[in-house]
């Protein structure tokens, strides 16, 4: 492996580790929220209807922020693997379709 391409590695994993640790513990805090509004609905666990409610508010809540997430990893995906490219997709092109 050259120079270059260890170069290129590092900010990659710098990168991903904490993306995929904020994602993980996303996951993991929906997994609980889930579990327990089964133990809840199946179990009749006790909980009142309007905590029932405030779980699934939860659930939704945690499932937007979760494909944020996914959406952020996938542009950062995205420009690391093309480091040539800037941020601006339209750089170079001719909108009038001149050029």
């Amino acid at each position: 492996m050259g120079r270059q391409e260890l170069a290129l590695l590092i900010p990659i994993l710098a990168l991903a580790i904490p993306v995929i640790a904020v994602i993980s513990a996303g996951v993991q805090k929906l997994a609980k929220i889930r579990l327990e509004e089964a133990r809840i609905r199946f179990g009749g666990g006790g909980g009142e209807p309007g905590e029932v409610q405030a779980l699934r508010g939860e659930v939704d809540a945690m499932r937007s922020e979760l494909i944020e997430l996914q959406e952020r990893v996938d542009f950062a995906e995205r420009m690391l693997a093309n480091p040539n490219r800037s941020g601006d997709s339209t750089r170079g092109t001719n909108p009038q379709g001149g050029e």
